[in-house]
């Protein structure tokens, strides 16, 4: 008797011990915070620019008390596709979308069945919201001309993973614009605008008064009005999205201490057009609108970083800080106005394929996480991957068909001396121009308007000299390595994935039989 009760007794101290280990591991789950700013280039974080013409101790800080990667790349050179890659660690060109960005309306671009970050981590016991810009398609209820907003918003953000969603459809020049929360707007966009001049930048408005109709808008604007609400103007974003999210965070931070963590997915409007600062940040930087725009963009994510420490949730939780892609064409005045290069110096900037294109600010920090902060990591690495990062991070697996594109670097953040090497990584621009990258070798693959290009990253970094002739060997090797990532559906070892289309013309080096022969390949994990 007594034997038996000891054998029970050892029992449920090995039950009590198994338990309080499980808790111990989903109480380590960091909460996870990812910033996704708009147009900004790698040279807007005074961190990694030491010529900035404007300080952003805040980015600074996420690279001071975290890791700086200095090579990490949007998955295009604008924002649609970089968002979709980030959010599935897949490259958006193996959807239907090919080139250019969505509307504000339009069948998402992310399909029900596809898995998210946000819908890995829910999966996974993390409570899940986003706040700001979407701008991957949206189904709202009625046509122009005869809308019901008393109906509910459709595949968006809260069919995608996301248990709650207060932003904006997409950039602010395409209309809709209103403060949705869940499913509706909170005030109807019931009236019309369009781009108004800018009297800080050279670029455009969206701000009060507003029309009744669309054609009162192209009478005075000479185009039509696009819908928008009484209570939006636009350089309320940054405040309304910081609120909102800081809001969130607080309902759920006695979750997160008590082992239920949460995933915030921040994508702020800045410093996309419009460059509009609030008059608070007016004269600050020696940059002109644009700098203070930056600014502006840097004190909210101070606020971020505040609101974390005053939690108490600070230790555990892991915010990524990176950009869309490269700047937009302002980089040019703000080089010759103010001797500010938004591009950090790199060739090319938003809509190429050269390296200012997609090369952009990425930081992690994650005090409770990271080995040895103030790291700089050279490596290559892409906002792909992401998703197979925190996959590793909360020890869950991706079926074959998600994050096909996305490599863990994970060893990155725990490790000084990391064993990771990048697959290659491709890129991806507007002009419908595809890049490859393995290690230090870019090869820009040849378009229906330019001859293909080859560049030794290792020595120019700045894209200056086409070696192509002189290493027809690697040109070759990296044609026929895309040409496999292209084709196989993935990047990553598995199974072989079918893109949502058949052969596009864009693969203009490649011919439709050579990519029906490929594509039943089985994938190859080699180099």
């Amino acid at each position: 008797m007594i034997l038996r009760s000891a054998s029970i007794l050892i029992l449920l101290l090995i039950q009590l011990h198994s338990g309080l280990n499980q808790a111990s591991v989903e109480a380590a789950k960091p909460n996870i915070i990812v910033i996704y700013t708009d147009d900004q280039g790698y040279g807007d974080v005074s961190a990694l620019n030491p010529d900035a013409k404007f300080q952003t101790p805040n980015m600074d800080r996420l690279a001071k008390e975290g890791i700086a990667f200095t090579n990490a790349h949007s998955a295009d050179s604008v924002c649609s596709p970089s968002r979709y890659g980030l959010l599935t660690g897949r490259y958006c060109w193996r959807t239907r979308m090919k080139q250019h960005v969505m509307l504000a309306e339009g069948e998402c671009l992310i399909t029900d069945q596809r898995m998210t970050l946000a819908s890995l981590l829910g999966e996974n016991g993390y409570d899940t919201g986003m706040v700001g810009k979407w701008h991957l398609g949206m189904d709202f209820p009625g046509t122009p001309k005869n809308r019901d907003w008393s109906k509910p918003v459709l595949n968006m953000p809260l069919d995608k993973g996301f248990d709650y969603y207060y932003g904006i459809p997409a950039s602010l020049n395409y209309g809709i614009l209103a403060w949705f929360e869940g499913r509706y707007a909170v005030v109807p966009p019931t009236l019309f605008t369009n781009k108004k001049p800018n009297d800080r930048m050279s670029d455009y408005r969206i701000m009060p008064p507003y029309d009744t109709t669309p054609e009162q808008t192209k009478e005075k604007l000479g185009q039509p009005g696009f819908e928008i609400a009484p209570d939006f103007i636009d350089n309320e974003c940054l405040t309304r999205f910081t609120d909102k999210a800081i809001d969130w965070m607080s309902q759920k931070t006695e979750a997160a201490k008590q082992g239920t963590p949460f995933f915030l997915y921040l994508p702020f409007t800045s410093p996309h057009y419009p460059v509009c600062p609030r008059p608070e940040f007016h004269g600050q930087g020696e940059c002109g609108a644009y700098g203070e725009f930056v600014i502006e963009t840097d004190y909210h994510i101070g606020r971020v970083l505040d609101f974390l420490e005053t939690s108490g949730i600070d230790d555990n939780t892991l915010i990524l800080f990176t950009s869309d892609n490269g700047p937009e064409y302002h980089w040019k005045q703000s080089l010759e106005n103010y001797q500010h290069d938004s591009r950090g110096g790199y060739r090319g900037s938003k809509r190429y394929v050269y390296e200012g294109g997609h090369r952009v600010p990425f930081m992690v920090r994650w005090p409770a996480g990271i080995e040895q902060p103030a790291r700089q990591y050279d490596g290559l690495v892409g906002q792909v991957d992401i998703l197979s990062t925190v996959a590793e991070m909360i020890g869950a697996s991706l079926p074959v068909d998600a994050g096909e594109d996305s490599q863990s670097f994970l060893s990155v953040l725990q490790s000084t001396d990391p064993k990771h090497q990048r697959l290659p990584l491709i890129n991806h621009g507007n002009d419908a121009r595809y890049a490859i990258t393995d290690q230090n070798w870019k090869l820009i693959l040849p378009s229906e308007k330019h001859d293909a290009e080859l560049f030794d990253l290792a020595t120019d970094p700045l894209e200056t000299s086409n070696v192509l002739e002189q290493n027809p060997e690697v040109a070759d090797r990296l044609k026929k390595k895309i040409n496999e990532i292209i084709t196989q559906g993935r990047t990553t070892p598995g199974a072989a994935q079918p893109n949502d289309t058949g052969y596009w013309k864009d693969l203009f080096w490649m011919l439709p039989d050579q990519y029906e022969e490929l594509a039943i390949q089985p994938v190859s994990a080699t180099r």
